[in-house]
């Protein structure tokens, strides 16, 4: 089901007019895509973060806009880095019924036992290309790393694919891997210097000798 987000038609592009749009709390925005006219507005800029915090950024958009609907996703966002506030949003209009490629978000769930061995968990990979119908997107991608000992790791391979989504990742890709503790470096280090002080005492010893 598509969270509705109200707008406002937006018809003066004047800068003047933009500045006065922010100063009440809204944002300028575009919807464009899917051979439909590209139109300006304007949102609300609390109502849009709430509604990707709540619902994800893959989430399905009900965009009201001058008594008429349309199903939309967030494409793009601009913040403004020094107050970290938003400044100005894309919209994409979606075709329900049409397959398309996105990010979603992984999470890993469970406690690795390697972990709480002193093993070091690495992630090379946050997201996974997808591939599904708009109203099938899942918000986020679990694995389970509960069974991961030292050594193990889950590749894409690993992953199967939902009954309503494909992945697009190559199967070799890495997701998590537990590393070993690194203790091997500090025993060398321990070696060498063991090494360094017998050589420094048998000089010692032969310069007294030839003394």
């Amino acid at each position: 089901m598509a969270i509705k987000l109200k707008a406002d038609e937006r018809s003066d592009l004047k800068r003047s007019n933009t500045k006065k749009i922010r100063q009440a709390g809204n944002i300028p925005a575009v919807v464009y895509g899917n051979n439909k006219k590209v139109k300006t507005i304007s949102v609300n800029s609390i109502d849009l973060l709430k509604t990707v915090r709540d619902e994800g950024k893959n989430a399905i958009i009900s965009l009201e806009v001058g008594g008429e609907s349309v199903d939309v996703m967030l494409h793009e966002y601009q913040t403004e880095p020094l107050r970290d506030e938003l400044v100005h949003a894309d919209f994409y209009v979606v075709n329900m019924s049409q397959e398309m490629d996105v990010q979603v978000t992984i999470h890993l769930d469970g406690e690795s036992p390697g972990v709480n061995d002193g093993g070091v968990l690495q992630q090379p990979l946050h997201e996974l290309s997808v591939r599904a119908k708009p109203g099938d997107i899942p918000e986020e991608i679990k694995v389970d790393i509960s069974k991961l000992d030292v050594g193990d790791s889950i590749t894409v391979s690993d992953l199967k694919s939902g009954s309503k989504y494909e992945i697009l990742e190559d199967e070799e890709t890495t997701i998590v891997t537990i590393l070993a503790p690194d203790r091997g470096t500090t025993e060398d280090e321990e070696g060498e210097e063991e090494e360094q002080a017998e050589e420094v005492q048998k000089e010692n010893e032969e310069e007294q000798k030839a003394e």
